[in-house]
């Protein structure tokens, strides 16, 4: 009697294709749900933000849609930064003068004062000027304010400084003071880079204007560092160029932010919280 083979079983040799194929189209899913969640829907934003304002300021006043970030103007051959101060103050007073008006008629009072009592300095190229409608740079190159590695002052530069203050002090324009390096790298221990070298060259010049009267609360500090140089580092007057403090005067005018507070109809506002004292007295 003849014996019966037994029939091997068949052995599926593309059976990794299925769950291959599952892992493919779960990571799909997955980058189009995450592509999905970044991207922002500017209408849906929109929306949102009117809400809120609807809910605790009381309904918009305007149609103007929300900005969403900040646009800058740059004229040229000028510092890109040059027309970053801005306001968000009305442009007409409450006796309907326009301020803003004002205050870029003075940024050009201001140029010719320059021009008439820093000549020389002018002239010799000490100090340079780029003025727009918006703006106006006062360029020092550091060489002339500071030695090489620090951030005091020299004689010459307080001379410098001391006259551009008279000037300055006599218009309310706000000023922002910006120190600039080269892109040799520093380390001391005053100064563990570059950031904090500009920074320091910036408030020194801030210190100075303030004790010859320049009102303190006009100004600000900024240190860049070499991360804004004005021309290619790959020269000594190169480097020399961008070694420089620049005093931006601003047409905008400087205010403190309004503060906003909404009180319903015949409701006296929440008078502030009083704080007691050691002896619990107010």
């Amino acid at each position: 009697m003849a014996r019966k083979h037994k029939h091997e079983d068949h052995v599926n040799h593309e059976a990794w294709a299925i769950p291959y194929g599952d892992l493919i189209t779960l990571l799909l899913a997955f980058f189009v749900v995450m592509y999905a969640i970044s991207s922002v829907n500017e209408g849906k934003y929109r929306a949102a933000s009117e809400s809120l304002n609807a809910a605790f300021n009381g309904s918009p006043k305007t149609n103007v849609p929300v900005q969403i970030g900040s646009v800058t103007v740059q004229s040229e051959g000028m510092s890109p930064n040059l027309d970053m101060v801005a306001t968000d103050q009305p442009v007409g007073g409450e006796d309907g003068i326009d301020r803003n008006e004002d205050m870029e008629g003075s940024l050009g009072e201001i140029a010719e004062a320059m021009r008439q009592q820093l000549s020389d300095l002018i002239e010799a190229r000490v100090i340079l000027l780029n003025e727009s409608t918006h703006a106006l740079e006062i360029v020092i190159q550091t060489d002339l304010l500071f030695p090489s590695g620090t951030a005091v002052l020299s004689q010459q530069a307080r001379d410098i400084l001391t006259r551009l203050s008279d000037i300055l002090e006599r218009f309310p324009n706000p000023i922002r003071v910006e120190g600039h390096t080269d892109n040799v790298p520093i380390s001391t221990p005053a100064y563990p880079s570059n950031w904090e070298l500009s920074a320091a060259r910036a408030a020194s010049v801030v210190h100075l204007l303030m004790r010859a009267g320049v009102d303190p609360a006009r100004m600000a500090v900024i240190g860049f560092g070499e991360y804004r140089p004005a021309t290619d580092n790959a020269t000594e007057a190169g480097r020399n160029r961008n070694r420089r403090v620049q005093l931006i005067v601003s047409a905008s005018q400087l205010t403190a932010p309004a503060v906003r507070e909404s009180v319903a109809p015949g409701i006296a506002p929440i008078p502030q919280a009083v704080v007691p004292s050691a002896a619990g007295r107010p």
